[in-house]
C-alpha cells in the first residue's frame, strides 16, 4: 500500500499540537520533528516539516498529500484546497487594530488609512467586501510596532491574547475571521491514498471528541433512577447496575464537557453520590 505524505510545521506550538495529535492517535513517527522528513513505524504516513507559510504550496502543488496548517494561512494563500478536518487547537482571530488613544466608531473611519499587514490578501477581501478604502502596507515581521513609528494609521494581524497588542499600545476594533489549525488535501487523491487519509480521520476523531467528553460513574438511589437517567443520556443509554445495598444502583454514561458541570449540579440535586469522573482515551461511535 501507497504512504501518504502530511505536511507539518516545522516548530512552533502548531508544530506541536499537531505531533501530539498523531501521537495520540496511535501514530509513531521516527526522530520526530529533527528531519525533513520522518517515516511512520506503524502506520502508513510520512511526515514532511516545513515552513507554514509553505504548506498550503505543497499540497496545492502535490509535493505532500495533506497538511496541518492554520485557517487562515490557508485563505491568505488562496489555493483551491479541501478542508476535511478542524482540528480545534491554534486558535486565534485576524483583527483590525488602532492606537488606543483613536476613538472608533465605524469602519468607515479607515477610509483613506493605512493597514499594515502580513495578510495582504485576507484583508483586500475584507476591505472589498465592506466597500472601505484603504491603503495596504504589506510588512513582514512585527506588524503591531508600524501605528508607533509612523509607519501605518492601523494594524491587521493575528490576535490570541491580545496581550502583544496592549504592549504595543493598541486595541483591537475589528475581528475579520476566526481561525484554528485544520487539515487540508488536494482534491483528486489515489483510492489508496483517499482510503489511509480516511483511516486517519477516523483515528483523529476519535482522539478529538474523547477530548469533549468525561466518563462518570455514580451512585444512584432507585427511587430518583428515571430523573437521573433523563439527565444523562449517554452515547444510547447509560448503564445501570444494582449495587450489593438495597436501593441503589451504579450508572455509567458518558458526559459533553460543555455541559459537565451543570449536569453535574443536576445529579446532586437528585441523590446522586460517589460521582466519579475519568477521563476518556479515545472515544468510538
Amino acid at each position: 500500500m501507497e504512504n501518504i505524505s502530511i505536511g507539518i510545521q516545522k516548530s512552533g506550538r502548531l508544530s506541536e499540537k499537531s505531533l501530539d495529535l498523531l501521537k495520540e492517535s496511535g501514530i509513531i513517527l521516527a526522530n520526530g520533528s529533527r528531519k525533513l522528513l520522518s517515516s511512520s513505524r506503524n502506520f502508513p504516513l510520512e511526515a514532511v516539516f516545513l515552513r507554514d507559510d509553505d504548506i498550503p504550496q505543497y499540497v496545492f502543488d502535490r509535493v505532500t498529500d495533506v497538511g496541518i496548517v492554520g485557517e487562515n494561512v490557508v485563505r491568505e494563500k488562496g489555493h483551491d484546497l479541501q478542508i476535511v478536518e478542524r482540528l480545534g487547537f491554534a486558535r486565534c482571530r485576524m483583527s483590525i487594530a488602532l492606537p488606543r488613544s483613536v476613538d472608533f466608531g465605524s469602519l468607515d473611519q479607515l477610509n483613506g488609512k493605512r493597514i499594515a499587514t502580513s495578510y495582504p490578501n485576507i484583508l483586500e477581501t475584507f476591505l472589498a467586501e465592506t466597500h472601505v478604502d484603504a491603503e495596504i502596507h504589506v510588512i513582514s515581521g512585527s506588524v503591531e510596532i508600524a501605528p508607533g513609528i509612523g509607519l501605518a494609521d492601523a494594524i491587521f494581524d493575528i490576535v490570541s491574547t491580545g496581550s502583544t497588542l496592549i504592549s504595543n499600545g493598541l486595541k483591537e476594533v475589528e475581528v475579520v475571521m476566526e481561525s484554528e489549525a485544520v487539515m487540508v488535501t488536494n482534491p483528486g487523491l489515489s483510492p489508496d491514498k483517499q482510503e489511509i487519509l480516511e483511516k486517519l480521520l477516523f483515528r483523529i476523531r476519535a482522539v478529538r471528541k474523547s477530548h469533549d467528553h468525561k466518563y462518570i460513574l455514580l451512585n444512584a438511589p432507585n427511587d430518583r433512577l428515571d430523573e437521573i437517567i433523563k439527565v444523562i443520556p449517554g452515547m444510547k443509554s447509560p448503564t445501570v447496575m444494582p449495587l450489593a445495598e438495597e436501593g441503589w444502583s451504579s450508572v455509567h454514561s458518558v458526559l459533553n464537557e460543555n455541559e459537565f458541570w451543570e449536569i453535574i449540579d443536576r445529579l446532586r440535586e437528585l441523590g446522586a453520590q460517589g460521582i466519579l469522573v475519568i477521563p476518556i482515551e479515545k472515544m468510538i461511535t
